[in-house]
């Protein structure tokens, strides 16, 4: 999960990590039976991403003991858990989650879903629950199901801040009882323990709200007493399915086996292989430190870790250890609502326009700020100019390289749909016509690719709370079974 940007760029100037690319001649698809494995097949990086059949027919092969699979995240925003939306497509879930029960039902494997629906919220939670029971009725599967939710109530998050058992994360803007009733849904990021509680209940299929990627996968194996550092490494890299491979797919199956004093990586696929290097790199994976993963409970140490090539595409990992926190801590995400948004893309290819396009822009909204009827502010608008600048701002240090074509979004939010239309249209028209010193052509600045050119993409959200709460581990995460016949 992708914490929120930082206010100053981080700089790492030491790896501590040990790599080793010998292959000496190991396959852990032969691994001696008297040693202690548990093996989890992960499908996909996000449950509706997609996976290969016959990737997954052989992960199938391997007798895994869990399937487990991610499915959400907050790296798209806060529009999906502000409107209880899924940000994946409800056929291509339902593909996946076909073949996924057939498998594990058939073949008594337990099958784990976290982060249900996308961002785990109650609505992406039933959304994912009743795509579940109909392909149980389709395909004629019995089966007990574990619900586990993650939504927090108003007056939990209240207490918390009244008693000072909330603190902000990096980057999180001031919470207040106003930002908490705004927020349309708060969830708790849950570790492994509301998930064991689940499989302890006998549940065959535990599909859970917002979790801790790592949990869905480490939940099992730590229940069964394999190291929690080993288990939530190997869970941070599997949420990913094969992301950690080379080359790497969030769109293709991998299989993690557990031992004793180390894990093992495989890719099911002959078009890519597990390298130390790309299981280092994903180890760094969307952490502000290269060392620490903090998480429910504790925190993940790797500055001991190992990682060493088997052959056959595969990489151990060992030295991986998990600390207790003296505190257990979980963290909240909440989104509000904060106006409508309405869009227009354009095209820019004339040097002149090109060479003086920050001051033209400031010119353009200094004019529709004259422009704008009464009440109404310019505060929401915002150019993403695409080949200068769009994807770092400020700190895009090519910034003033020449560019042979801009890509301008005019991006429009304010309170309403109406004056979210003005801004843009306003914004549009007054860029489209503007003059500037040595222009030329007087038919119009930009170039639309669409028509209308003007287009509006609905709510905007954004987090309001993004906090630690101490609490209990299992307190806020009630667990439901329910049989499922056939």
């Amino acid at each position: 999960m992708r914490n929120l940007p930082e206010k100053q760029p981080v700089t790492i100037s030491v790896l501590p990590f040990e790599v080793n690319s010998a292959r000496p001649p190991c396959a852990p698809r032969r691994v001696a039976d008297s040693v202690a494995r548990f093996a989890i097949l992960s499908p996909t990086a996000i449950l509706g991403y997609g996976f290969p059949e016959d990737s997954f027919a052989r992960g199938l092969a391997c007798n895994p003991d869990l399937i487990a699979v991610d499915a959400g995240s907050t790296d798209p925003g806060p529009y999906y858990l502000g409107s209880g939306k899924s940000f994946t497509d409800a056929r291509a879930v339902r593909r996946d989650l076909a073949l996924l029960l057939q498998a594990a039902v058939g073949r008594g494997i337990p099958l784990v879903i976290g982060s249900a629906g996308g961002a785990g919220a109650g609505p992406h939670l039933e959304w994912t629950v009743a795509i579940v029971r109909e392909l149980a009725r389709e395909l004629r599967l019995a089966f007990r199901l574990g619900i586990v939710r993650a939504d927090v109530p108003a007056a939990t998050v209240l207490e918390g801040l009244r008693n000072g058992r909330l603190s902000a994360l990096s980057g999180a803007p001031p919470l207040d009882a106003d930002t908490v009733a705004a927020s349309g849904h708060i969830v708790a990021q849950m570790g492994v323990e509301p998930i064991q509680e689940a499989l302890s209940l006998g549940c065959d299929v535990v599909v859970a709200g917002r979790a801790y990627d790592p949990a869905v996968f480490a939940a099992l194996p730590m229940m069964r007493g394999f190291d929690p550092g080993l288990a939530l490494h190997l869970g941070k890299i599997l949420e990913c399915a094969a992301i950690a491979a080379s080359p790497g797919s969030g769109s293709d199956c991998a299989l993690g086996i557990l031992e004793a004093d180390r894990f093992i990586l495989q890719p099911l696929s002959g078009e890519r292989v597990f390298t130390p290097t790309s299981v280092a790199a994903h180890t760094l994976y969307e952490k502000s430190n290269p060392c620490v993963l903090p998480g429910p409970g504790g925190d993940l140490d790797l500055r001991a870790v190992r990682f060493d090539a088997l052959g056959e595409g595969c990489v151990a990992v060992s030295g991986s250890r998990f600390t207790p926190s003296p505190r257990y801590c979980l963290k909240l995400e909440g989104a509000r609502r904060v106006g409508y948004r309405s869009v227009a893309i354009a095209g820019v290819r004339d040097p002149v326009m090109i060479e003086g396009i920050e001051s033209i822009l400031q010119q353009v909204r200094e004019r529709v700020r004259a422009l704008l009827p009464p009440g109404e502010s310019d505060q929401g608008l915002c150019f993403h100019v695409y080949g200068r600048d769009a994807v770092m701002g400020e700190r895009e240090p090519l910034r003033r390289q020449p560019a042979h074509e801009l890509g301008i979004v005019i991006d429009a939010v304010a309170a309403s749909v109406a004056a979210a239309d003005t801004l843009c249209s306003l914004t549009r028209s007054t860029l489209l016509h503007f003059g500037y010193p040595g222009r030329i052509a007087t038919a119009g600045n930009l170039a639309f690719p669409f028509s209308p050119s003007d287009l509006r993409a609905g709510e905007v959200y954004e987090f309001c709370i993004y906090h630690l709460l101490e609490a209990d581990p299992l307190g806020l995460f009630p667990v439901e079974v329910h049989e499922v016949r056939a």
